[in-house]
C-alpha cells in the first residue's frame, strides 16, 4: 500500500545497515514508482525529480540539501541513472551519473577525503530504471539495483581527476574546465545555454555550473559488470581483465606519467627498431603496424590493444597514431566510429550525444615523423594527451546538429554530408566497407553507413599547437 503519511518513524529497513537498505531496494524492481504514489503527492520536476521521488515514496525520507550522504547513519548515497534500449534490445547508459554539484569557492578548499564528492560517493546505492520517451516519471520501471563501493584502484584514477579539476580552477580557469580534462571523474555542464555564469575564486571570468560526475564510460562497465554478475549486489568489484597499470604504480604515479615513462626510451627511433625489439611482426607491412608498436611499447604484453584495456575503457581515452610526412602534412584524415542514425535522432540534448563524448573524452595521440621526403622511414617522434577546446566543440556541435537534420528529413546521400573539402574541421564519409553495409534508419528503413572524420588538416592543426 501506498504510504500516506510522511512523518511516519518506522522505516521498512534498518538504516544503519547498507545490505538492509539494499535488500529492500529489491522490491522496487519490476515495479513503477506509479505503485506507491499517494493522493495530494507533488510530483518532482527536473532530472533529479526521479532520485527525490524515490526517496520520498519507497524509501520515505524527506528531500534536503544535506551535503551528507542520502543514507548518512549507513554512509550510503541514493543514486538513480537512466537506462534506454538499444534497438536490439540491449540495455544501455543513457548519461552519466551526475553526483553533486562544483561550489568553485568552496571547492579550492577541500582535500579529497574531506570532499562533498567522496563523503558521499565512496558507497552508492545504484538503482537502474528504464527511460521510455514520452512516458511519464512516475511510470520508468526499475531494472537493477547495485550496491556499488568504488574500488581503491578506481579511487587513485579519481582522486588524481579531482586534483586536475581543483588545480584547474585555482588558476583561475574554471570556465575552461572541460570533461575531456580527467579520466573517470568528470566535471560536466549542468544547466541550459544562457543560464547566468557563476563566480570562480581567482578570476573575475564567469564559469559555467557544472557538477561532479562519473563518466558515461566509467558507468558503462558498472552496468556491464551488473549484466555478466547475473545478480545485483557487490560491495567491491575491480575488472582484472586487461589492466594497463597496477594500484602499486598509480599509488607513486599519475596514469599520465606512468604511460608516458614508459614511452620516453623510445622516441627517436626507427619504427622497424622499435618492432624488432619488442617483438612484434611487421613483414607483411599491416596496415595498422603503428598501432601494434605503440600497444607493445604501452601495454608491455598485458593486452593487445591499448583502447580496450581497462583504464581506457573506464575512461573512453582512445589511443590515436598519426603520420606526419616529411614536409609536415597529415597524409590521412582520423575516423571514428559509424553514426548510429536512431540515436542522433531520438538524442535531443548535444551534450547526452554519443558524439559529444567522443570529442569531449580525451585522446592520447602518438606521433611517427617521416625524416626523408618520400622515403616512408618514420621515428616515434612525439606522444601527448589532447582535449578539444570549447571552440571546436562548438563547431562540432554544429556539425552533429547538420547531421541530425539530414537524418531527419532522410537525407543520406553524401551530398547532404560535410565534406572535408569545406574545410570545417569535421565531414562525413564512409569507412573503407562494402558499399553493401548499411544501418537502420529512424523512418524503418536502411542506409549506407557513414563515419564521423577529423579533416587531416584539422589534425595537422592539432599537431602544430602541440610544437609551439
Amino acid at each position: 500500500m501506498p504510504n500516506t503519511n510522511n512523518s511516519i518513524k518506522e522505516l521498512p529497513y534498518d538504516k544503519h545497515s547498507a545490505i538492509s537498505i539494499y535488500e529492500y531496494s529489491k522490491g522496487l524492481l519490476g515495479k513503477s514508482l506509479r505503485e506507491f504514489v499517494y493522493d495530494g503527492y507533488s510530483q518532482r520536476e527536473g532530472k533529479g525529480g526521479i532520485g527525490q521521488m524515490v526517496e520520498n515514496l519507497y524509501f520515505l525520507l524527506e528531500t534536503n540539501n544535506n551535503p551528507e550522504a542520502d543514507f548518512s547513519s549507513a554512509g550510503m548515497e541514493l543514486k538513480c541513472t537512466p537506462l534506454k534500449l538499444a534497438k536490439n534490445n540491449d540495455y544501455l547508459i543513457k548519461e552519466r551519473l551526475v553526483c553533486n554539484m562544483i561550489n568553485y569557492k568552496e571547492v579550492v578548499n577541500e582535500d579529497f577525503e574531506h570532499s562533498h564528492f567522496y563523503i558521499k560517493c565512496q558507497l552508492m546505492l545504484l538503482i537502474f530504471y528504464l527511460h521510455k520517451k514520452g512516458y511519464d516519471k512516475l511510470d520508468f520501471e526499475f531494472i537493477f539495483s547495485v550496491l556499488w563501493k568504488l574500488p581503491e584502484k578506481d579511487l587513485l584514477i579519481i582522486r588524481q581527476d579531482y586534483e586536475t579539476i581543483i588545480e584547474k580552477i585555482r588558476r583561475g580557469e574554471a570556465h575552461l574546465l572541460s570533461e575531456g580534462d580527467t579520466m573517470y571523474l568528470g566535471a560536466c555542464r549542468k544547466g541550459q545555454k544562457g543560464d547566468s555564469l557563476m563566480e570562480q575564486p581567482y578570476s573575475t571570468e564567469g564559469a559555467p555550473r557544472r557538477a561532479f560526475s562519473l563518466k558515461m564510460a566509467y558507468m558503462r562497465t558498472v552496468l556491464q559488470y551488473v549484466l555478466d554478475s547475473k545478480q545485483s549486489a557487490t560491495v567491491n568489484f575491480t575488472i582484472q581483465k586487461n589492466e594497463l597499470v597496477s594500484e602499486k604504480e598509480l599509488s607513486k604515479s599519475n596514469f599520465d606519467e606512468i604511460l608516458l615513462n614508459r614511452i620516453k626510451p623510445y622516441l627517436g627511433k626507427d619504427y622497424h627498431i622499435i618492432a624488432n625489439e619488442k617483438g612484434v611482426d611487421i613483414s607483411n607491412n599491416p596496415k595498422n603496424k603503428f598501432a601494434m608498436i605503440t600497444n607493445a611499447i604501452l601495454a608491455s604484453g598485458k593486452c593487445s590493444n591499448i583502447n580496450r584495456s581497462e583504464e581506457f575503457v573506464k575512461a573512453g581515452l582512445t589511443m590515436k597514431t598519426i603520420r606526419v610526412q616529411h614536409n609536415g602534412t597529415i597524409k590521412e584524415a582520423m575516423s571514428f566510429e559509424n553514426i548510429d542514425y536512431i540515436e542522433v535522432a531520438d538524442c535531443e540534448d548535444w551534450f547526452e550525444s554519443r558524439l559529444y563524448e567522443l570529442f569531449s573524452s580525451r585522446f592520447m595521440f602518438v606521433v611517427y615523423k617521416e625524416q626523408h621526403q618520400n622515403q616512408g622511414d618514420y621515428v616515434l617522434d612525439d606522444v601527448f594527451f589532447w582535449t578539444m577546446p570549447q571552440k571546436d566543440l562548438t563547431q562540432a556541435e554544429e556539425y552533429w546538429k547538420h547531421i541530425k537534420e539530414n537524418i531527419i528529413n532522410d537525407h543520406f546521400s553524401e551530398e547532404y554530408w560535410w565534406k572535408a573539402k569545406d574545410r570545417k574541421n569535421f565531414h562525413v564519409r564512409p569507412k573503407a566497407q562494402k558499399s553493401s553495409d548499411l544501418s537502420p534508419t529512424p523512418n524503418g528503413g536502411w542506409a549506407k553507413k557513414f563515419c564521423y572524420w577529423f579533416n587531416n588538416d584539422y589534425v595537422r592543426n592539432i599537431i602544430d599547437e602541440r610544437q609551439k
